[in-house]
This record gives structure tokens, sequence and C-alpha cells, in this order.
């Protein structure tokens, strides 16, 4: 099996998390919660977390949100990441009430000296800052030849500029505790964004696509964008942006990785499209299997078990026989293969019990 060769970045402590070095590649999410409603946000959190999230990001728009964490905190497992925009001393109560990480938008927080005493407070308090760009905030320039000069070059130009500016002021600081995300709306701008920050910088990189859009589209921009660059040994944490509920970014995150090789959830369900010569209903079965294994605790071992369910006699047999169990389906029922082999015949009301069956073992 061919293994992916990543970026050498330097290692990052978010709470007990490490991020970079030959860490797994860490799946965050955000709440869409008011911080400050906790009962809200806690239960959001929870939810995230049983559905495999390992960095949460909170909104802090005022002292609020801000002095809220402390009370998240205490009920949470997960690392919590305080997003900071405009007001810096927000980043100072959030570090106060024990965020594990702050972000910090270099578009609307840049003053120099702002910036130096959040990196002050971030070093006592031992947590990290990400240098976090979005190509919708980016800070507008008043000098009109350096606006016609970025224009000329783009989005990824300026963002990466932007964020060797914003990091050497950091570094004379002294504080290099830094994570970096350059996230622009469109996918060639992101992956070219990226690919220049990761030659001249080794801080881990939070990967994303901001803005991606409804859960369809969304996930396909995300999966190109993070997908590319991941390829490339670029990435040591990713976010899918979805407008949908929280969750489906990390079912989405965790397809990205798993399909990459780079992490193991579990399983990998091999399924056909169907076509004219199926003829049982594959769809609803295939759903009804993926449903029934996300509640079920499989062992992982150094790569997911694959689970084929197959529609017909053309490919059926073969990617059912290349699956660690499988189903092929002919005319009259199913024939379950395991390891490579032929076991017995299986009917079409008994086959998902059959393959949980098997997989439990």
């Amino acid at each position: 099996m061919i293994k992916l060769k990543r970026r050498k970045s330097r290692i990052v402590k978010i709470g007990r998390l490490s991020i970079g070095g030959n860490n797994p590649v860490a799946i965050q999410s955000m709440t869409k919660t008011r911080t400050a409603d906790i009962e809200k946000t806690l239960a959001q959190i929870q939810q995230l977390t049983l559905a495999g999230c390992e960095i949460i990001r909170v909104a802090v728009k005022d002292e609020a949100d801000a002095r809220a964490i402390k009370r998240l905190k205490g009920k949470i497992k997960i690392p919590l990441v305080a997003d900071i925009h405009f007001n810096w001393r927000l980043a100072m109560l959030a570090m106060e009430n024990g965020a594990d990480k702050i972000r910090l938008n270099p578009g609307n927080i840049y003053a120099p000296d702002n910036i130096r005493e959040v990196a002050r407070a971030a070093r006592m308090h031992g947590i990290p800052i990400r240098v976090g760009l979005n190509s919708g905030s980016l800070r507008p320039l008043k000098n009109v030849s350096l606006r016609r000069r970025y224009a000329q070059e783009g989005a990824a130009a300026i963002m990466v500029k932007e964020a060797l500016n914003y990091l050497k002021i950091l570094e004379q600081a002294k504080f290099y505790n830094i994570v970096i995300s350059l996230k622009g709306s469109g996918i060639l701008d992101t992956i070219e964004a990226y690919r220049r920050i990761s030659k001249r910088c080794d801080y881990p990189l939070h990967l994303g696509v901001t803005a991606a859009g409804l859960p369809r589209e969304g996930a396909i921009k995300s999966a190109i964008a993070i997908g590319a660059l991941l390829l490339e040994g670029i990435g040591d944490t990713i976010r899918v942006s979805l407008t949908d509920r929280p969750q489906e970014e990390i079912q989405a995150a965790r397809s990205i990785l798993q399909a990459l090789g780079l992490r193991n959830f579990g399983y990998e369900i091999v399924s056909c499209p169907t076509c004219g010569r199926c003829e049982v209903d594959l769809i609803s079965q295939v759903r009804k299997l993926e449903e029934k294994l996300s509640g079920l605790s499989l062992g992982l071992a150094k790569r997911p078990l694959k689970i084929a369910m197959m529609g017909c006699v053309v490919n059926g047999p073969g990617e059912a026989r290349e699956a660690d169990i499988g189903v092929a389906f002919g005319s009259r029922g199913g024939l379950l293969f395991k390891k490579g082999r032929a076991v017995r015949k299986v009917s079409v009301t008994n086959c998902l019990e059959v393959l949980l069956r098997e997989a439990r073992k």
C-alpha cells in the first residue's frame, strides 16, 4: 500500500493533543451556537465529540462568550479554540478563562502592539496562536499601488504575504508556538496559498475552504482542495466548513482522511452505483448498512475493514472477493465472500444481519 509522505512541520500542543510532526491529521469543527449559551454549546460539543471531532472552536464575540469558556472547559474532553476577531482584548480574556488555543484574524487584528500583547499572554499561558486568514476578510489596503499589485497577483499571493508579515511580528516577539491557515472560498486559490506557505515555514497548517456552502457542494469543494493538499503531504489539521449540522462536517472530514489512507475509522463500504442489471434494492440496503455500522464499535486495525455490497454479476464477485467481507447479488440472491473466498449463499432479507455478524468477528 502506498503511503503518503507528509511535509515536515514542527509539533504544536493544543491542550493534550499534539499536531504536526508525525501526529495524525486531526479533525476540527466549530460550534454554531452562541458560546455564552452554555447549555446549547455544551450539548453541541458533546455531540461533535461523539461524532469524532478532536478540536473544537467557539466564536468569542464579547466578554460573556470569553468568560463562558471556563465553564465549558470543565465539562468537555477535547481542546477548545477561541475564535477572535476585531477585539484583541477578548483573546486575553479567553486565555484567562482556559482557552487551549487562540485564533487571530490578520484581516481585523493587525496592530503590531496588540499582536505582541496577545503573544506575550499566550507564551505565559503556554498555548498556541493560529494565524487564520480568510480570503473574504483580508485587511483593506489604503495604498493604491499596493492594491493594484495585490489584485494582479491574486488572493493566494495576498494571503501568503499577509501571513508572512504576521509571522514576522510574532517571531520578533520571540513567539513560535504557531499554527497557520489560509482559506480561500475558491479551490484553486486555497491550494495555491497553502502550497506557497508550506515552502516558507515549518509551522503546522490547518486546512479548509472557507464558506464552502451547502452539504453536497461544500463537501465536494472541500474534498478536492483538502484532498489535493494532503496528497502532497501538506496539512496537519482539517475542517470541512458546511452550511449544515456540524456533525456532517466531521463525517466529511473522516471520509477524506480515510479515503487517502491517513486515518482509519473502522470500516469502508464498497458498493456499485447500480444499473439495469441490478435486481435488488441495493441503494436502501447500503444505506441501512451504513447506519448500522455507524453505531457499531469496530476494533481499529492498521486499515479499515472493507465491506462490499454489489448489485450484479459483472463487477460484483470481483469486488466482493477483494473486500474483507462482501456480498454479490444476482437474480437468485447473493453470494457471501470472506477474505477472498466464496462462503455461502445469502438472501436479501438476511444480508445485513450476516454482514454485521461477520464485521463483529
